[in-house]
């Protein structure tokens, strides 16, 4: 198979017990500077298993990709200093990397190949502030609209265009659902201000919805759209000065694209004296937590493979 998958995982999968797949990049000191990246690593595995779901952590080891690891192999990956989107994966397993983290595309891609449905992580990529002059959009997008997989997150990154996202992903056709929200959540902010068209009430409407799309033939996946728990939120209009902050930090050395997410995401950081990082944290475990649940009502409706 293209996808090794772990043992648990693989037992999981094979007995329609629910399953929940994870980055690796929000896990690495990539995606959030150490310890946190390992605290990151216990709480969403934590708040998986909790639910009664087992998780899958993905990502690339031996120029194999995986979902799930054995014991002892996370460190690799928390430890990895390669990120990986979906164009990166088979250049990486032709060359057979070491380690290899997975962004939110490669890790709907590998969710996909391992017959995982459901994904969890922190915030989307999306259209970047200027990308009418640039161009530069996240693989992310189209990621999911080529892939049965549905993205639990928390909107996208505060510091993109999230219209021009929203837009993005409706020329895509990817459904996007707010779970328990009108409106599109702004990552470290409940609320953006921006409109979406449908909202769920509870994890059996959002299972039910993606068995819909699977059923009606829709070859892509679904954003859920999950708001940070309110007591953990940065309000917009404090998060807003951090994130023009961080947005100069990367102009002024150059960076673009994904070269520009984690300086920024640093100068946010130190902007909010840190409470972003916290924030981090709770919005990943509650993204973890309400995956685990959809996946636990898909194994009871019979669905959890796609």
């Amino acid at each position: 198979m293209i996808v090794r998958c772990s043992s648990e995982v693989a037992a999981a999968l094979s007995e329609g017990r629910p399953v929940v797949a994870l980055e690796s990049t929000i896990t690495s000191a990539l995606g959030l500077p150490a310890p946190y990246n390992r605290e990151c690593f216990d709480r969403v595995n934590a708040a998986i298993r909790t639910e009664g779901a087992v998780p899958a952590l993905t990502g690339l080891l031996d120029g194999q990709l995986i979902a799930g690891v054995e014991a002892g192999e996370e460190d690799r990956l928390l430890n990895a200093t390669q990120k990986l989107a979906e164009r990166d994966l088979y250049g990486a397993m032709a060359a057979r990397l070491d380690a290899g983290v997975s962004t939110v595309s490669a890790t709907v891609a590998i969710a996909h190949f391992a017959g995982i449905r459901i994904f969890a992580t922190g915030g989307i990529g999306g259209v970047h502030r200027g990308a009418e002059q640039s161009f530069d959009v996240s693989s992310d997008l189209g990621a999911m609209a080529r892939h049965p997989v549905a993205v639990v997150s928390a909107g996208a990154k505060a510091f993109l265009d999230l219209a021009k996202t929203l837009e993005v992903l409706e020329t895509l056709s990817v459904p996007v659902v707010g779970y328990q929200t009108d409106e599109f959540p702004a990552f470290w902010s409940r609320s953006s201000g921006l409109k979406i068209a449908h909202r769920v009430e509870t994890p059996d409407a959002i299972a039910a919805t993606m068995n819909a799309a699977r059923d009606s033939g829709w070859q892509g996946g679904l954003l859920i759209a999950n708001p940070i728990p309110r007591a953990d939120e940065i309000p917009s209009a404090e998060i807003a000065a951090a994130i023009e902050h961080g947005l100069a930090t990367a102009a002024a050395v150059g960076a673009t694209g994904p070269a520009a997410t984690p300086r920024i995401l640093a100068a946010i950081a130190a902007a909010t004296a840190s409470r972003s990082i916290p924030a981090n944290l709770a919005l990943a475990a509650s993204n973890a937590s309400l995956a685990a649940k959809v996946a636990v009502a898909l194994s009871r409706l019979g669905g959890v493979r796609n």
